[in-house]
C-alpha cells in the first residue's frame, strides 16, 4: 500500500528528467519591417509582420461610408494588407459583417452622426488617411443631395484637415458636373469643389456606375426590367466592377504620387442599356427585353412620382429617371488619370457578372453552360462569345 510519499529513488529519477528539460526556451523572429515618412505631414508609419492579413501596415484609415457598397470591399481590401480601419456606423446592425475582414483588433466600429461633429472627430483623430464614400441614389427627409454630399464632404474634409490626417480621399462620380440636369450629379461636382477648397490636396475619386454581388444596378436590370424603359434603351453606359474601383482606392493609401490627383475609373467598355439587356440575357436564360416598352419622359415620371407617393419605401426617384437618360463619359477629362496608373486591367461585365446573375436562372438550368450568340450587334457577340468560351 503505497503511503504517498517520494520514495529517493523516485526523486532522484525526477531530477534527472528535468535536468535533461532545458528550462527556458528562448526563439526570436525577426519579421519584415519597414519604415514610411509620409511627406504631407512628416510622420513616420512603421509596418510589420509578415504579408497578408497578419501583416501591420502601421496605416490606420477611416472609411465614412463603410457599411455600404463599395465601402465592404474597400475595407476588406485594407484590412487584408494589414492596415488598421475605423468603421463608422450608425446602425448596429449594418456593420457586423465588417468585423471578420481583418485580424483582431483591426476592425474598429465607432458610433458616427454627421451632424455631430464630436463623433467625426473621434473617428479621424487617430487616422492617416480618410476615406469619404458616404452617398445616396434617393433624398430623405433628412439628408437632400446638397446637405449629404456638400455639406457634409466639407465637414469631414475641415475635421480632417484639423486633426492633421495626411490623406484625404473623397470619392464622386464620373459624370459629376455642375451643369447636369441631375441634382445628384450637381451636387456631387460641388463636393468636389468644397473638399478641394478645404483640402487642397485631396485625391477625388470618379467611378461610373459599379456592378457587384450586391450590387442596384444589374440585379434590378433582371428583376425590375420595366425601371429602365426609358431613353429607347439607348442610353450608354460604362459600368466597372466594384472589385476594381476598391482596389485601386486601396492603393491610393500608400501612393503618395496620387495626392491632389484626379481619378475617373469607368469600366473598359461601353454598352446602351438594350446591349446590356442582351448580355443579361445571355447569362440568366431569361428573356427580358419582351418586358419593356419605352415610355416618354414626362409620363414615367409621373408614373413613377404616382408609386413614390403610394408607398414608404424608396422605389424610384424622378432624379434617377433622369439619370438613366445621361450618357457616361466615354473619354478621360483634362488632367484626369485612369485604371492604367495603377497597373489595373477593369473587368467588363461578361467576366464577373455570371458569379452573382447564375442565382436568376431557373432549377433546371442552373449549372447549363453559358449561351453563345443571340446579340444583335455583332461586334458585342465576338466579345461575349470569347468570354464565355473562356468561363465554360
Amino acid at each position: 500500500m503505497h503511503s504517498g510519499r517520494i520514495t529517493p529513488s523516485l526523486l532522484g529519477h525526477l531530477k534527472h528528467q528535468v535536468r535533461r528539460q532545458p528550462l527556458v526556451i528562448s526563439e526570436a523572429k525577426r519579421c519584415r519591417h519597414d519604415l514610411i515618412k509620409q511627406s504631407s505631414t512628416g510622420k513616420v508609419i512603421q509596418s510589420s509582420g509578415p504579408p497578408g492579413r497578419h501583416s501591420n501596415t502601421g496605416l490606420v484609415a477611416t472609411v465614412f461610408g463603410a457599411t455600404g457598397f463599395l465601402g465592404r470591399y474597400l475595407v476588406s481590401k485594407l484590412a487584408k494588407q494589414g492596415t488598421q480601419v475605423i468603421v463608422p456606423y450608425r446602425d448596429e446592425d449594418s456593420k457586423r459583417h465588417l468585423r471578420v475582414m481583418g485580424d483582431l483588433g483591426q476592425i474598429v466600429p465607432l458610433e458616427f452622426d454627421l451632424e455631430n461633429e464630436g463623433f467625426i472627430n473621434e473617428c479621424v483623430r487617430h487616422s492617416h488617411v480618410v476615406y469619404n464614400l458616404l452617398g445616396r441614389e434617393h433624398e430623405t427627409k433628412n439628408y437632400t443631395y446638397d446637405r449629404l454630399l456638400v455639406d457634409g464632404a466639407s465637414k469631414i474634409s475641415r475635421i480632417a484637415k484639423e486633426n492633421g490626417v495626411g490623406r484625404l480621399i473623397h470619392v464622386s462620380h464620373l459624370n459629376a458636373s455642375l451643369d447636369s440636369p441631375s441634382k445628384l450629379y450637381k451636387a456631387k461636382a460641388a463636393g468636389e469643389s468644397a473638399v478641394k477648397e478645404i483640402f487642397p490636396d485631396a485625391t477625388i475619386v470618379r467611378p461610373s456606375i459599379m456592378f457587384g454581388q450586391e450590387d442596384r444596378f444589374l440585379n434590378k436590370m433582371v428583376t425590375k426590367p420595366f425601371t429602365f424603359q426609358v431613353n429607347k434603351l439607348e442610353t450608354l453606359v460604362r459600368p466597372v466592377s466594384v472589385l476594381d474601383v476598391a482596389e485601386a482606392m486601396q492603393l491610393m493609401s500608400t501612393a503618395e504620387s496620387t495626392i491632389g490627383k484626379t481619378f475617373e475609373l469607368a469600366g473598359p467598355r461601353t454598352y446602351s442599356h438594350e446591349e446590356l439587356f442582351e448580355v443579361l440575357e445571355v447569362l440568366t436564360h431569361k428573356s427580358l427585353t419582351p418586358s419593356i416598352i419605352s415610355l416618354p419622359l414626362p409620363v414615367f415620371k409621373f408614373l413613377m412620382k404616382i408609386v413614390d407617393k403610394a408607398v414608404w419605401w424608396p422605389t424610384l426617384s424622378e432624379d434617377e429617371i433622369v439619370r438613366r437618360c445621361i450618357d457616361d463619359k466615354l473619354e478621360l477629362s483634362e488632367g484626369c488619370y485612369g485604371f492604367d496608373y495603377f497597373g489595373i486591367e477593369p473587368d467588363a461585365v461578361e467576366n464577373l457578372a455570371i458569379t452573382y446573375l447564375r442565382y436568376y436562372r431557373t432549377a433546371s438550368l442552373f449549372d447549363a453552360p453559358i449561351e453563345r450568340g443571340g446579340l444583335k450587334d455583332p461586334a458585342l457577340r465576338q466579345i461575349v462569345n470569347a468570354t464565355c468560351i473562356s468561363l465554360v
